[in-house]
């Protein structure tokens, strides 16, 4: 039988460190100030606060025990309202995600900043918001390598990796992405930086239906895969991702750099390797991409997964 965790207010606070949080969060940068997603904080596991400047983004992936959730609603207000002028909470947990407001309004428009960049942010009435920060160390390693060189972005939601290419002085981009909605942000990403190198081209199109349209503007020296785990009606990263990667090589040209990614609790580094190992056997590993150090994680087999692979020369 599994130990039984206390959840109560002095244990979260004691672990949160939240007197912290205005110091670590004046450079403005977004960041996770709390990750009970990764396990590492016993009984906190539907938890999760973000930082958005001015305010703090908080979501509950569950509905949290009513007696801890109105004494640690006072403490973060003591504590913290002096220092962000909003928190807002999300339930995710509901079918419309409903929002809660702790303190103060949201301003509009509202921003990640990630690296100096900046991307909007739709904070209410869907369950993403347009932004994943995990995702940062795979945008650092991409800018360390688009400088003049073709990249395709599959699965592009809101083109923060276009972006972040577009910066790095990518010379071609193409985003591929069925939510046209998704891509209007990415356009909109695209204005808010300035960022046009590279010419940056959206195609709102399923990417299984649109091989010979990539491989027509290819190839490509630069590939990002990352696709929702499970997704109706476009992905199940069980069942389509060896198909997926068995017209990679295709799209790639020689020695091209590649990053498979997959953020799953239920599948593994292994099942990643396997599915190369099947469908494109002839590519080879590189690394794994280290996680944000604000995104602790006490299984990293369950956790985001950032895989380099390269094309053969």
């Amino acid at each position: 039988m599994a130990e039984r965790v206390e959840v109560n207010v002095e244990g979260l606070l004691s672990l949160a460190k939240l007197e912290q949080w205005p110091q670590r969060c004046a450079d403005g940068e977004s960041r996770r100030l709390f990750h009970g997603r990764g396990q590492c904080y016993p009984g906190y596991e539907w938890l999760t606060v973000d930082y958005f400047s001015p305010l703090l983004w908080i979501v509950l992936y569950r509905e949290p025990p009513g007696n801890f959730w109105a004494g640690f609603c006072t403490a973060l207000a003591e504590t913290l309202a002096p220092h962000f002028t909003a928190a807002i909470v999300q339930h995710r947990y509901q079918r419309d995600a409903d929002l809660q407001t702790l303190w103060g309004d949201v301003p509009s428009p509202m921003y990640a900043v990630e690296d100096g960049l900046r991307f909007a942010l739709q904070l209410g009435g869907r369950q993403n918001i347009g932004y994943f920060m995990d995702m940062q160390p795979a945008r650092r390693w991409l800018t360390a390598r688009a400088d003049g060189r073709r990249v395709l972005n599959l699965f592009s939601y809101t083109c923060a990796f276009s972006v972040a290419a577009s910066k790095a002085g990518a010379s071609q981009i193409v985003n591929i992405d069925m939510s046209k909605s998704s891509l209007r942000t990415g356009r909109e990403n695209h204005r808010l930086n300035d960022a046009d190198s590279g010419a940056p081209v959206f195609l709102g199109h399923d990417i299984f239906k649109s091989w010979g349209k990539l491989k027509k503007l290819g190839p490509y020296d630069v590939v990002i895969c990352d696709p929702p785990s499970r997704q109706a009606g476009s992905f199940d990263a069980a069942r389509d991702y060896g198909r997926l990667l068995s017209r990679m090589g295709s799209l790639c040209a020689p020695g091209a750099d590649v990053l498979i990614c997959l953020n799953s609790p239920l599948l593994g580094e292994a099942f990643l390797h396997d599915r190369v190992a099947e469908y494109w056997p002839e590519a080879q590993f590189c690394e794994r991409l280290a996680g944000r150090a604000d995104f602790p994680e006490r299984d990293t087999d369950a956790a985001l997964k950032v895989l380099h692979y390269r094309a053969p020369s």
